[in-house]
């Protein structure tokens, strides 16, 4: 299968005016993989080790994720069962 001749080198020369588009169209798609990459990695839905961390999502059970808050994180329990 034959690239398109406007997407070569020779033809970005001829029309200058595609060249934004393929940065923007190469930035997304960056940026696509970048933010996958991130969910996979640092999602606590997400364990890549079952043996040293079976249930990641209980790390996050007491931290606190607000600037400021008027309840006390570190004593607090919260209503949900515990399984």
């Amino acid at each position: 299968m034959k690239a398109m001749p406007s997407f070569s080198a020779a033809g970005l020369r001829k029309n200058p005016s595609l060249i934004p588009l393929l940065a923007m169209v190469g930035a997304g798609g960056i940026w696509a993989g970048v933010y996958i990459l991130r969910l996979a990695l640092k999602s606590p839905e997400v364990s890549w080790n079952r043996k040293g961390n079976p249930e990641p999502w209980q790390e996050y059970d007491k931290k606190q994720y607000k600037f400021w808050s008027q309840i006390d994180h570190e004593n607090y329990e919260h209503p949900r069962p515990r399984f």
